[in-house]
């Protein structure tokens, strides 16, 4: 079956709906699935790893998973988070060089261990660069964040998940998520700080092609003589 028509059959589905027509033989439907989470996923074994070779290979991994221990799923949880837990799982192994066996294992939590997109059609060139840069440069600075925040960050910040569902994930407590999430963002503007140090002065630059735009134009409505 094609995804397109997979995709209406499972439009009107949720994951657990889904999940259950998987169980019974609709083997098809864990493309949707897969499609579903792939950002999701993406991004949190991101905020693990840092080679994106790696983090697909997780993703591969985690989906093989996921779909052998279908039996597994009881539903006390949505089945993102289940996916995703298994996702972190995943990644943490392969972060320490462990083995990777099938089995799922649910890391401690430890509380001690030490972005929506903005639409372009009405951006100029110029501000779209900026946006650009600046996405670069917010990336950097999470990257550097220490891991245990890092994960917080993107699945609070990025991902957009409550407290609930972040603590869920990474078999935390709610407090120890808001903490890291408190710290996270300290540190993000910490370094923030830092590095617009050097340049906050070059912000805003009124580069020449505009003032020989906006010197042309009062010369023109004054009537004087432009001095170039």
């Amino acid at each position: 079956m094609e995804y397109i028509e997979l995709a209406r059959t499972a439009d009107e589905l949720t994951d657990e709906m889904i999940v259950e027509r998987i169980r019974i033989g609709d083997t098809a439907l864990y493309e949707i699935l897969m499609r579903r989470h792939n950002q999701r996923l993406y991004r949190t074994v991101r905020a693990i790893l840092r080679e994106d070779r790696d983090v697909e290979d997780v993703m591969q991994q985690a989906y093989v998973d996921a779909y052998q221990h279908l039996d597994q799923f009881r539903g006390a949880a949505r089945f993102s988070t289940w996916l995703t837990r298994i996702a972190v799982n995943r990644a943490i192994r392969n972060s320490q060089g462990m083995a990777r066996g099938p089995e799922l294992v649910t890391p401690a939590g430890d509380p001690d261990h030490t972005l929506a997109q903005t639409p372009t059609s009405a951006i100029d060139p110029e501000h779209a660069t900026y946006g650009h840069e600046l996405k670069v440069v917010l990336e950097s600075l999470i990257e550097q964040l220490p891991e245990p925040f890092r994960i917080v960050f993107v699945l609070r910040e990025v991902e957009g998940l409550s407290t609930l569902e972040t603590a869920q994930c990474l078999d935390l407590n709610d407090d120890t998520v808001k903490t890291r999430l408190h710290r996270a963002k300290r540190l993000l503007r910490d370094q923030l700080d830092r590095r617009l140090g050097p340049v906050a002065g070059s912000v805003y630059q009124f580069h020449l092609s505009r003032c020989d735009r906006v010197v042309a134009s009062v010369v023109g409505m004054l009537g004087v003589r432009s001095q170039k």
